[in-house]
């Protein structure tokens, strides 16, 4: 997989993932998640879903 597709599917999971949890956080205590909560949410997942998408890569 060439570079820019793991970037695009690394941002599209980070995006994905903290408009959830900003989500489930509205739902449950109803105010927003804070901007720098959602950012670490966000770059917890880009992290190993960028290791992932290394190595599907390196096993071909």
């Amino acid at each position: 997989m060439p570079f820019w597709q793991r970037l695009v599917v690394t941002l599209i999971a980070m995006l994905a993932v903290s408009f959830l949890a900003g989500l489930l956080w509205q739902s449950i205590l109803n105010f927003p998640l804070p901007s720098y909560a959602a950012g670490v949410i966000g770059g917890l997942t880009a992290l190993p879903v960028w290791e992932f998408l290394k190595r599907i890569e390196a096993k071909k």
